[in-house]
């Protein structure tokens, strides 16, 4: 499954108070579990801005992490994907990386994700 890094525009209107997902394409293999391990391609932008600021793409290979170590958008957001599936997921910052000034660069912010999943173990 060889696809090409989404694009995404910025959002706008009122931000979202919980985690937000909407599958751009349903996959067809195993469902991911809470918990899982899992294998992805993603890109991450600023939600206000579009601005990118991580992307498994411009890395140039996917990724494997347990579900647990992810940011809670992430561990909420993936189980019921399908691998071949790519989903949309939107986290409020209490989704993603807490309150502005909680020492992470991304605190206090809306993040988007693109997300294809490859893999679940």
């Amino acid at each position: 499954m060889t696809r090409q890094k989404p694009e995404i525009e910025p959002q706008l209107g009122p931000e979202p108070s919980s985690l937000v997902h909407e599958d751009l394409i349903v996959g067809d293999g195993e469902e991911a579990s809470p918990g899982a391990v899992v294998e992805v391609h993603y890109v991450g932008v600023d939600r206000e801005t579009g601005e990118e600021f991580d992307s498994s793409w411009s890395r140039g290979e996917s990724i494997e992490f347990p579900l647990a170590s992810l940011i809670r958008g992430w561990q909420e957001g993936i189980p019921g994907m399908k691998v071949g599936g790519r989903r949309l997921l939107t986290c409020p910052p209490e989704w993603a990386y807490g309150p502005a000034g909680g020492g992470h660069r991304l605190s206090g912010r809306t993040l988007v994700f693109a997300i294809d999943l490859l893999g679940t173990r």
